[in-house]
């Protein structure tokens, strides 16, 4: 009877094991990108959808096993609380947010792509983007990480090319997040 009783506490545990392991946190991204002198844009101060650093970031973590929550999941919470559809979220705003989206994590930042000279001898520009970052606990509200990363592109249409420039850097930082994530143990 011992043995049987033994087993299946065994088991029960196993199972409880294997299914903390599967639960992976929810992480609302909020970056406001400008792309070579365009107005500085955030989707939850307007109508567009994720910005290309979202975007890209959205997906290297989707691809890791992360979730992430997207603007028709918290548009509702927007809507509701106009202090959420300015672009500069200050950090309590940003955490407020993540509380009533349930998140455990938060990524609050800027993304912008700026042009450079011509590449010589071709018709193309060279374009650059930096993005800043702050990894915010939300149940604390504590800040576990300020991470940047840049990135470059060059094109003969200039906003295509900080586009590619914004994409790049976001990979970039995407690596960064994944890595501080671990380290948190958020994962």
């Amino acid at each position: 009877m011992r043995r049987v009783t033994l087993l299946i506490f065994i088991v029960f545990l196993s199972f409880t094991f294997l299914y903390a392991e599967e639960v992976t946190p929810k992480i609302v991204l909020l970056i406001s990108e400008q792309n070579i002198e365009g107005p500085q844009r955030a989707w939850w101060a307007s109508e567009i959808d994720l910005s290309t650093t979202e975007a890209a970031i959205a997906q290297r973590m989707i691809e890791q096993g992360y979730q992430v929550v997207g603007p028709s999941e918290i548009s509702s919470v927007i809507k509701q609380d106009k202090a959420f559809r300015i672009i500069d979220l200050s950090e309590n705003e940003s955490v407020k947010l993540g509380n009533l989206s349930s998140a455990e994590y938060i990524v609050l930042g800027k993304a912008i792509a700026s042009s450079g000279g011509n590449v010589p001898q071709s018709s193309m520009i060279s374009c650059f983007a930096n993005i800043t970052v702050k990894l915010i606990r939300v149940k604390d509200n504590k800040v576990i990480a300020y991470l940047d990363a840049s990135g470059n592109s060059a094109h003969m249409d200039v906003i295509t090319g900080g586009k590619e420039a914004l994409t790049n850097a976001a990979g970039n930082l995407a690596t960064k997040l994944i890595d501080a994530l671990n380290k948190e143990g958020g994962k």
